[in-house]
């Protein structure tokens, strides 16, 4: 049977390069001739260099990952590609430099082809912006793919790359993993090396998004920080599943109290199950203890603090205060929602999230992972995080789609979206799993079983399939 070079991972197109089955620049050749096809369609590229590409394949990239083409998020420097942020503030700044980070993609032989759209700073939960207009779900083009990391979700749901750079700093990895039908691991803070990037309140980190488990933890062990969070223990290359028994509590309740929809709902019961299956042992979890609506509101105002810092800075440069033509009026609304807070309102978010971080770390340390829905509901039509809406309307939104998300950013502890359920229509549904502080390795071992026991890298989205089908490249007999 023939085998097409997209539907294999990217650990996989890494041993036929190393094989000498195909060269890098075929790999490279094979992606670009597939986001010609796709991008159309789907628009997940906020921009790219196929000529810098072709370039770099035909250096042969060695490395674990060598000749396997890549997308990286717009909000993350690197060298001599766009960095817009997708804002039309810096739609015309070009990276002249990257990070610790971003080399960690060259020196596992990774060829970055572009940059992959984002909400604007990352701020709203779905990829449509002024800038780079609006990202489709590969499963139902009607879809958003979510946000912030829509365009790498969207990008690899497709069929374009195998893997996709995402960050996540309230569940910008995990919600369009989960919209998209992919694995989106959402590791621990500190546990990678650094962006070069001032983060004063600790909740982004950086990833991926895949198909595969292996892709995802391969990745994550190139990343990783030697000299990362004291105390915890390295991470490593996890590479088989595990082999304990866990005690696995399931809630279904959002922060804000919000329940899943019926899809999500059945979804998370058949989750459940193959986890019984699995043979853990899984019990009924009470909500967490933490009343969600001073958090919301904290996290807009930390939002806005840092927007309201960067209008400061800018400024001076344009020569006059930054407006319309700079930011979207989601991002406006912030600046000014936090210019009328009362004296102290960062410092208050900031002791409601510490206060909140400690109250889950003690509600968690009752389970070895906790189990629920990534989100209570199945992806939004497009529109329905659009910029352009009221911002009470939207920050309601937010909170719909993050509600199980965002407490594991800010507890700086790891988290995953593993694509194990669907809506009756056949939309993905992701059910994440969190484990406490350190226990990477945990999650990664128990992804592995999930993976193996429902698997889902050949589920492909139908929307999208004609047009991938024509880009396809047979290599194996």
């Amino acid at each position: 049977m023939n085998q097409d070079l997209w539907e294999l991972d990217a650990v996989g197109q890494a041993e036929l390069v190393r094989s000498g089955a195909v060269s890098a620049l075929e790999l490279v050749d094979a992606a670009i001739e597939r986001i010609e096809k796709l991008e159309p369609v789907v628009h997940a590229l906020a921009s790219a260099d196929f000529d810098a590409a072709r370039k770099k394949a035909q250096a042969r990239p060695a490395g674990p990952l060598g000749g396997v083409p890549f997308l990286i998020k717009d909000l993350l420097a690197y060298p001599g590609h766009k960095h817009t942020f997708g804002s039309r503030l810096f739609r015309e700044n070009v990276a002249q430099a990257g990070s610790p980070y971003s080399d960690r993609f060259d020196a596992a032989g990774l060829v970055t082809l572009g940059k992959t759209t984002t909400s604007e700073f990352g701020l709203l939960g779905s990829t449509e912006t002024r800038l780079a207009g609006i990202t489709r779900n590969p499963w139902d083009l009607g879809r958003s793919a979510m946000g912030s990391s829509g365009g790498s979700a969207a990008a690899v749901a497709s069929g374009m790359v195998p893997m996709a750079h995402a960050s996540d700093g309230g569940g910008s990895i995990r919600i369009p993993a989960s919209a998209c039908g992919l694995f989106g691991f959402k590791p621990g803070r500190r546990r990678s090396v650094t962006t070069g990037y001032l983060d004063p309140f600790e909740l982004l980190v950086e990833h991926c998004v895949s198909r595969t488990v292996r892709d995802s933890a391969l990745l994550l062990s190139l990343t990783e920080d030697l000299d990362g969070p004291a105390g915890l223990p390295r991470i490593g290359y996890v590479d088989r599943p595990l082999d304990r028994r866990l005690r696995i509590g399931v809630y279904t309740t959002t922060l804000l109290g919000r329940g899943p929809d019926a899809d999500v709902k059945r979804s998370l019961e058949q989750a459940t199950r193959l986890c019984v299956d699995l043979g853990h042992e899984v019990v009924e979890a009470p909500p967490p203890p933490i009343d969600g609506a001073p958090l919301s509101h904290g996290f807009f105002t930390l939002v806005g603090s840092a927007m309201h810092e960067l209008a400061r800075m800018m400024e001076p440069m344009l020569g006059r205060p930054v407006g319309e033509e700079d930011f979207e009026p989601f991002t406006l609304a912030l600046i000014e929602q936090y210019r009328s807070e009362p004296e102290g309102a960062r410092a208050r978010a900031e002791a409601a999230f510490t206060r909140a971080a400690e109250q889950m770390l003690v509600y968690m340390a009752g389970y070895d992972v906790l189990l629920s829905p990534t989100m209570s509901v199945a992806p939004f039509e497009l529109g329905t995080l659009s910029p352009e809406l009221d911002q009470e309307l939207l920050i309601r939104g937010m909170g719909v789609i993050a509600g199980y998300t965002c407490i594991h950013s800010i507890t700086g502890a790891p988290a995953m979206s593993v694509p194990l359920g669907s809506s009756e229509s056949g939309l993905p549904i992701g059910m994440q799993f969190a484990a406490p502080l350190g226990q990477e390795a945990t999650l990664l071992g128990l992804a592995y079983q999930l993976e193996a026991a429902a698997p889902w890298r050949h589920r492909w989205p139908t929307a999208t399939s004609a047009a991938r089908e024509r880009a396809s490249r047979a290599v194996l007999g």
